[in-house]
């Protein structure tokens, strides 16, 4: 590798946990709860334990098919049993199995009277009304005990539980028809910068157009949120300053792209400082650097950078796991982070975290490999489009070679 020296860093940015743990401190879900059928409860946040009513199973039956016996009768040598009858799910076998008898059980069968053990199909012989046993089987083997996956009285699901399509099949299973859940945040969100203009519109001498409100409701969507599209808006501090403190009435968060840096336009760290809280504007990452928190009154304020790219990666890195805290997610479902083999030489100079686009796919051998998507310019939205991760250079890391192992974000099912 053949890198130019690193540049150094800013000693006033707050390194990455440090941050998170901050705006973590100041969290705590909404108010307010609704009962919603339960298809409509997907990506909701359960508002109460939920105890089950039942067993579940609600009863002992077989977990495959084959023949329920009693293991009295099994012996070392092979047994001749006779099938006295059938038992099929939903169809219980009404009889008792004596001594030297068994039962045709299927999967989800109610176990017989008298049977204690199920005997797969393909460890018998069967000829006519009889079957074979050979030595070697347990007592109780391949059956599924009442209860034993939610015993009745017990909490089924937590509150704090974020719904998910388990989830419902649980409650389903459980008979539950409705369910309580947290509202949702509601969260107003807008674009600054006198150089955007709407999508469609025609674009003048050093314009551009809005991506940021694009890309910042499809992750609010994503997520679950109330999402408050409230437009754009100029590089104007009385127009800003109008603007946050009715965005701080409606909403539980509000998030402003663009404004945050240090140039003479950029207002938006001056307002929320004579508005409501600054709690710290600039993080030790790449990209991302000037990223705002505060408080505006009871909202939670996050300034994003105006680079799409920098929007993005702040956006998932931080204000993701803040929205779900909102949300009342206990506990907050963490990103998973895996180790893959970089395939190309990295460029990192330490002293900030660095959240590179990649590439993560398979290669001939089976292992997980990934490689940069090529240019990481924060401005380059191409790249948050072709990637399916983020790869994860920690603050104090310096150039990557290729060949060593890296740790990966997935971006696909972000939740």
């Amino acid at each position: 590798m053949n890198f130019p020296p690193p540049l150094p860093h800013d000693p006033n940015a707050l390194p990455v946990a440090q941050a998170r743990e901050l705006i973590q401190a100041y969290l705590a879900p909404v108010r307010g709860t609704e009962i919603l059928p339960l298809k409509q409860a997907l990506g909701r946040v359960l508002a109460e334990d939920v105890a089950s009513p039942l067993d579940v199973p609600g009863y002992d039956n077989s977990a495959m098919d084959g023949y329920g016996v009693r293991f009295a009768d099994l012996a070392e040598a092979p047994v001749r049993l006779r099938v006295v009858g059938t038992a099929r799910a939903g169809r219980p076998f009404a009889g008792t199995a004596g001594p030297g008898e068994c039962v045709r059980v299927m999967t989800g069968a109610v176990i017989p009277a008298g049977v204690d053990t199920v005997i797969m199909q393909e460890h018998v012989s069967r000829d006519g009304d009889h079957i074979s046993v050979e030595p070697g089987h347990r007592r109780g083997q391949n059956l599924r005990r009442a209860g034993e996956d939610i015993p009745r009285g017990s909490v089924a699901l937590a509150r704090g539980r974020l719904l998910r399509p388990a989830e419902l099949g649980l409650l389903a299973s459980l008979g539950t028809q409705e369910i309580p859940v947290r509202r949702r945040p509601r969260v107003a969100f807008f674009s600054t910068g006198d150089e955007l203009r709407p999508a469609g519109t025609p674009l003048g001498p050093g314009q551009i157009h809005d991506s940021n409100r694009y890309s910042l409701y499809g992750m609010l969507a994503r997520l679950g949120v109330e999402p408050l599209d409230l437009g754009l808006l100029p590089d104007d501090p009385h127009q800003l300053r109008q603007a946050f403190a009715e965005a701080a009435a409606m909403a539980d968060a509000v998030i402003a792209s663009g404004g945050v840096s240090v140039g003479e336009a950029d207002f938006v760290r001056d307002i929320l400082a004579g508005l409501g809280e600054v709690v710290f504007w600039k993080i030790a990452m790449k990209p991302g650097r000037p990223l705002a928190y505060g408080k505006l009154g009871a909202a939670h304020f996050f300034g994003l950078p105006g680079n799409p790219v920098s929007a993005m990666v702040t956006f998932y890195q931080f204000v993701r796991d803040a929205l779900l805290a909102l949300m009342g997610c206990d506990p907050v479902p963490a990103l998973p982070v895996l180790q893959a083999v970089c395939v190309e030489d990295l460029r990192k100079a330490p002293g900030r975290t660095e959240f590179q686009r990649g590439i993560l796919a398979p290669d001939p051998q089976g292992r997980w490999v990934v490689r940069p998507t090529g240019a990481q310019g924060s401005g380059m939205l191409s790249s948050m489009s072709q990637a399916n991760c983020f790869i994860i250079l920690p603050q104090e890391q310096g150039n990557v070679a290729a060949g060593a192992p890296v740790a990966v974000q997935l971006l696909e099912g972000l939740v």
